[in-house]
């Protein structure tokens, strides 16, 4: 094997031009794939760490979406038009999750959660002038944000790392909020007015809820490259009023899937009655009792009280389970162990790692990365077809070589090997060259700290800071791909100079 080597390596250097043409494609390859990987790995664990430490916990506990709708912790999208403003739905069985989640080994904290989409406004009504009439203003400018309400006692333990300016939490069962340095800034510009603590302003949703709020507390994300939308934390009886968490919402989970409503069995007099136009339209002008006071509503409305108490907010409503793991590294078994018990006690809930509860995030990210390893795979096999084609033309010319071998005793495995040698030998050198001006390209590219201030470029790319992360995994997988590719792209070549006998390369000669 050693004589094997030592030809491969004599072979390489007599065929300069070859040998430099195949080293660069393999080396910029190697290089690309591995930059490209370490930048969306670098986005992986800054999300990851983010949402984590901040949203989602490790884990989410939350109702299964029905067909053609997605739910996260920052809402549910849907593709089925309804002209509503679609809401998470609140948690079924919620009692007997929790019992379940009290069962499971390795869960160190555990909260409950309840979002929803605000605009914040000024003034004593709602009045979107402002916003109409600014051609100034981007999506990410107008003071629109993700409201969070946490379970008492235990929300804040879970997520202590609230990064306060100044201020101080909501008071249990108030109406008071805390907002994202974000919110404030994308306030002034919209409205050309500053906020600042204790002033009281106004929250609606698209749903047509206002409620008035009032600050009392001033942060700013905990990770200021934060690819999170920007947020606001209140109590959640607040929350609850905008995320139609009501005891009507509540009650209409619990009515069947179907309500037979037909009435083909009645009749025109049952549904309108026996009336002449005289009895109906005759003495209307006469009739004051409908039309000229306005005493007896209440009368024609009858009893609203049950309608009254619907339209409360349910106290016991959430929309998530939260919690962290001993060992976050475990998340993807304890998902799967879950589901398979939810689904086997028949509950409509599912669990979630962070990347499910964040997919809103995840997702975008994952489309990224695939969209680059598709194009990689585009690039190797360009690559490889380039290699292969090279390497033909090179057997060609080493006709001669080749039979001189076979005569003097050279047997086809021989041959293999060496052209083998010669394809590893040059892949090996050549990624080691990718790797090493990745690995300078990388430093001096993280030197700069490059960020990006564009909101919506930074939930696409998943963060404000463009960093690369290598990984001994993400070197050692590239490493491997390229010579599985080199050596596959070398079969063909190979089997074409075993074709060559003594006496066609003499006679060639």
């Amino acid at each position: 094997m050693k004589e094997i080597i030592k030809l491969a390596m004599r072979n390489l250097r007599e065929h300069k031009s070859k040998t430099i043409i195949i080293s660069l494609f393999i080396l910029f390859g190697v290089a690309i794939v591995i930059m490209g990987n370490s930048f969306l790995e670098s986005v992986n664990r800054g999300l990851e760490r983010d949402f984590r430490a901040n949203v989602t916990g490790d884990l989410a506990i939350s109702i299964i979406p029905e067909k053609g709708t997605t739910i996260d912790v920052f809402g549910l999208n849907s593709t089925n038009i309804t002209g509503e403003m679609p809401q998470v739905p609140a948690l079924p069985d919620l009692e007997r999750v929790e019992e379940i989640l009290s069962e499971v080994n390795g869960i160190k904290k555990q909260t409950k959660l309840i979002t929803a989409q605000v605009l914040l406004a000024k003034g004593i009504e709602m009045d979107f002038s402002d916003i109409a009439d600014n051609d100034d203003l981007g999506l990410m400018d107008i003071p629109i944000s993700m409201l969070f309400a946490g379970e008492k006692g235990t929300f804040w333990d879970m997520f202590p790392d609230l990064n306060f300016i100044e201020g101080t939490y909501p008071a249990p069962g108030s109406n008071e909020i805390i907002i994202d340095t974000r919110v404030m800034a994308g306030f002034e510009k919209t409205y050309k007015e500053s906020l600042k603590l204790g002033d009281t302003v106004l929250l609606a949703n698209m749903s047509g809820t206002i409620r008035e709020g009032k600050i009392v507390g001033i942060f700013k994300p905990a990770n200021e490259y934060s690819a999170m939308f920007q947020s606001i934390y209140c109590e959640p009886e607040l929350a609850r009023s905008f995320a139609d968490l009501t005891y009507a919402s509540s009650f209409s989970q619990e009515l069947p899937d179907s309500i037979d409503l037909s009435i083909s069995s009645m009749s025109e007099d049952d549904l309108f009655g026996s009336f002449d136009d005289e009895d109906m339209f005759g003495d209307i002008e006469d009739d004051t009792s409908i039309l000229g006071s306005t005493e007896n509503f209440d009368d024609i409305l009858g009893d609203t009280s049950l309608r009254d108490q619907l339209n409360q907010t349910d106290d016991g409503a959430w929309q998530f389970v939260l919690a962290k793991l001993d060992n976050p590294h475990a998340d993807k078994k304890l998902v799967r162990d879950l589901n398979k018990r939810f689904m086997e006690e028949g509950l409509n809930v599912r669990a979630l790692d962070w990347k499910g509860a964040a997919y809103s995030y995840s997702g975008t990210v994952e489309g990224i990365g695939f969209i680059f390893n598709l194009l990689i795979i585009i690039l190797a096999i360009v690559v490889f077809i380039i290699i292969m084609n090279t390497m033909v033309v090179s057997v060609i010319e080493r006709t001669s070589e080749i039979g001189t071998m076979r005569a003097i005793g050279a047997e086809k495995k021989f041959v293999k090997k060496l052209f083998y040698s010669e394809a590893i030998i040059l892949t090996s050198l050549s990624s080691l060259a990718g790797i090493v001006l990745a690995f300078i390209c990388m430093a001096i590219f993280n030197s700069f700290n490059i960020a990006i201030t564009n909101e919506i470029a930074k939930m696409i790319l998943g963060g404000g800071l463009l960093h690369f992360t290598p990984t001994p995994s993400i070197i050692i997988t590239t490493i491997v791909v390229a010579l599985l590719g080199s050596i596959i792209s070398n079969r063909y070549p190979v089997k074409s100079a075993l074709k060559i006998t003594p006496i066609k390369a003499l006679s060639k000669e």
